[in-house]
């Protein structure tokens, strides 16, 4: 948010007001706002009280807030009315100063407002901090979007907390895949090397391109054959490019699935790589997320013994953070949200719909649900490890990027995580396509050797479902 004036020119620095969802939000927020002034009102100070009590994530982001407010007050003696400076506990990251709220301030609000709204009372300090300081900008930051549309009615300026945006525009979020030119052998192929490699075929291939490629990025072009490689290495302008196996033949099919298009045969590629010990995959409902990655979890686990068992979670976001008083074990709580899970394992167990498997079908279903796919809550995910693990973080797009690397961080040796998701769809309050947990690890992994994301984007759950969400 820095200014790129002359000092002779420069405006002055601005003045903050932060709304309690911000630093709920995002605990270290009071840091990220470089040189401008920053100003908390008591009613914030209040509702962090408020959410401080629990083991939900909000409860541990309030407590993390007061502490680190704690900190920054300790760190100077004498009066706080002048302003806290930020310098020394940020660490050098701000250079402003933070103001509590010292005395009554009575900013006059329209009469339809009521006083004992909490928001409202936050909107009159911010009328008496815009009249107190008319010679800079006072600005609330708010993730509520009501409270936004109420501060800008009233004359007010009001933005949204945008430090934790990964982009700001989710089109320009990282496919996992190029699509080469038609000339691209004419430019890259002079003194192209290849070679024989466990079944594969190596290409060595140097040009302009070479540097814009990551590592782990799949490259294709159409035409009879089409031709499909990943990226292995990249050293400036050279490049090392591996083929693919073909997913989309019978006899490399995964549990009786094959591949029914190339994002799916790139998936595939990902899911089946012991090397890549983290993949990501987005996309619409019916692109085959769950039931991709659910068959190549039952070939590593049960054919392959790569891994001990299936470690299954989701966002349970409907009955907030708590999955509630159902009755009965952990798993059986969460039953009611693995509705998904079950009707992949169905198809799985019919060898991808070719044969009617009955209630023998049914039972295999429910016997592999309960011995080797375990189901777990988020809730109960911090501080625990899990060794040579499949674990698969399903609705991903409903996580913050903060719980997003509290799952991750669990993982030990030899366990694979996968996170699906679409970010067209989600439920989480305060969450964007632009500041999710899943856009966030989808851009700070792309090129990470180990790591691997696909877009799918082809529906292939059936035409009436096509056609429905084409039409409707």
């Amino acid at each position: 948010m820095s200014d790129q004036n002359s000092p002779s020119s420069a405006p002055p620095h601005k003045l903050f007001v932060l709304d309690t969802n911000v630093l709920l939000h995002d605990p270290s927020s009071v840091y990220r706002f470089e040189e401008h002034d920053l100003f908390l009102p008591m009613m914030t100070l209040e509702e962090l009280d408020n959410h401080k009590k629990g083991i939900s994530e909000i409860a541990r982001n309030a407590r993390q807030v007061t502490r680190t407010l704690d900190e920054i007050i300790n760190s100077v003696d004498g009066r706080i009315a002048q302003g806290v400076p930020l310098l020394g506990p940020s660490r050098k990251l701000a250079s402003g100063r933070l103001f509590l709220q010292t005395e009554a301030m009575a900013g006059e609000l329209p009469a339809a407002l009521p006083t004992a709204k909490a928001d409202n009372q936050i909107l009159a300090v911010l009328i008496h901090l815009q009249r107190q300081h008319a010679d800079r900008p006072v600005i609330l930051v708010s993730k509520d979007i009501n409270m936004r549309i109420k501060a800008r009615t009233l004359g007010l300026s009001a933005q949204d907390y945008f430090n934790d945006k990964v982009l700001e525009d989710t089109d320009l979020l990282y496919t996992g895949m190029h699509e080469l030119a038609a000339d691209f052998w004419d430019h890259h192929g002079q003194g192209m090397e290849s070679w024989k490699k466990d079944g594969h075929t190596q290409y060595r291939i140097t040009g302009p391109l070479c540097s814009q490629l990551l590592i782990n990025q799949f490259v294709y072009q159409h035409g009879p054959p089409p031709f499909q490689a990943i990226v292995h290495t990249i050293d400036g302008p050279t490049a090392e490019i591996e083929t693919l196996t073909d997913y989309s033949h019978q006899r490399h099919s995964v549990w009786g699935i094959v591949a029914r298009n190339r994002e799916q045969n790139f998936a595939f590629n990902l899911l089946m790589n012991p090397e890549i010990d983290f993949v990501t995959l987005l996309g619409q409902a019916g692109t085959g997320k769950t039931l991709l990655t659910l068959a190549a979890g039952l070939t590593q686990v049960l054919e392959q013994q790569r891994y001990g068992e299936i470690i299954m979670t989701r966002v349970t976001v409907p009955v907030g953070e708590d999955i509630g008083f159902l009755p009965g074990t952990e798993e059986e709580k969460m039953g009611p949200w693995m509705g998904a899970l079950e009707d992949n394992l169905e198809v799985l167990n019919h060898g991808g719909g070719e044969a009617e498997g009955g209630d023998w079908g049914r039972a295999a279903a429910r016997d592999l649900l309960q011995r080797r796919i375990k189901i777990k809550s988020l809730n109960f995910m911090r501080g625990r490890t899990f060794l040579n693990k499949y674990l698969i973080i399903d609705e991903a797009q409903n996580l913050t990027p903060k719980q997003m690397k509290t799952l991750i961080t669990r993982a030990g040796p030899g366990t694979k995580v996968i996170c699906l998701g679409n970010i067209a769809q989600i439920d989480t309050p305060y969450l964007t396509e632009g500041s999710s947990g899943l856009t966030y690890v989808v851009d700070r992994f792309k090129g990470w050797r180990h790591a691997g994301h696909v877009t799918l984007q082809r529906g292939e759950r059936s035409r009436l479902a096509d056609y429905a969400g084409e039409v409707l």
